[in-house]
């Protein structure tokens, strides 16, 4: 089993989703008092989301690649940006690293050409809504089209994520929110809606609507745990 480095704090509530999904996962492939081989370094987030609103984004991904650096000199096999939006710096952190870096986008692109969709809609902070970063690299690799909420429901989505998911505030009203604006995106074609910010899948569950939900994050920890045990399956095989 190979060490995962989890680059967190971005917001810890979502973090705290990955750190539980991962050993759970390792439990259900090992059993017993098995559980996950796990790095972290968990940022101030109030630092990194400071760097956003000022578009210093070469500074955030220098700020984050420091961090992944010095995982992958504890020790860790690969990387994870425990969030969505800071892909943005992928590039960045990238560069400053000699192990994988598994993009979010690609686990979540998997997951739905598996299932055959070919259009999908995006909720997640306005920059992964409405920037190339995200989208382009779903149509590149997996020849998904990505439509997004009008601009006036894309601004909700974005402040809420801020104002209320990322410090713990889950409410009905909220919810009940998103959901009307995932029914608006079905409306225009999608098959299926990405939770394109890794804090909505504690708001928003695959219960309430019919139409397929993307959680991002669960999808992320799973591609890792495939990366994580691949050489020992195959080694055992």
């Amino acid at each position: 089993m190979k060490t995962i480095g989890l680059l967190g704090g971005m917001s810890w509530e979502s973090t705290v989703l990955y750190y539980q999904l991962l050993n759970e996962g390792v439990r259900e492939r090992l059993g017993g008092l098995h559980s996950a081989k796990v790095l972290m370094h968990s940022v101030d987030f109030a630092e990194i989301e400071q760097f956003q609103v000022n578009g210093q984004w070469q500074e955030a991904g220098n700020k984050l690649g420091d961090a992944a650096l010095g995982l992958t000199l504890s020790g860790a096999d690969m990387i994870l940006i425990c969030t969505n939006l800071m892909h943005k710096v992928a590039p960045i952190i990238e560069a400053q690293i000699k192990v994988p870096l598994l993009h979010i986008a690609d686990a979540t692109g998997k997951a739905i050409k598996g299932q055959g969709l070919k259009k999908v809609g995006l909720l997640g902070a306005r920059y992964t809504m409405e920037e190339d970063f995200y989208r382009q690299r779903l149509l590149d690799n997996f020849g998904l089209d990505v439509i997004i909420p009008e601009p006036e429901d894309r601004e909700y989505v974005h402040q809420a994520i801020f104002k209320e998911l990322c410090v713990g505030k889950f409410t009905d009203g909220t919810r009940k929110n998103y959901l009307t604006i995932i029914d608006k995106l079905r409306d225009q074609g999608a098959e299926g809606v990405i939770l394109g910010c890794t804090e909505i899948p504690l708001l928003v569950r695959q219960d309430d609507t019919d139409l397929p939900l993307f959680n991002t994050a669960a999808l992320h920890a799973r591609y890792a745990l495939e990366q994580a045990f691949t050489e020992d399956e195959n080694s055992n095989s």
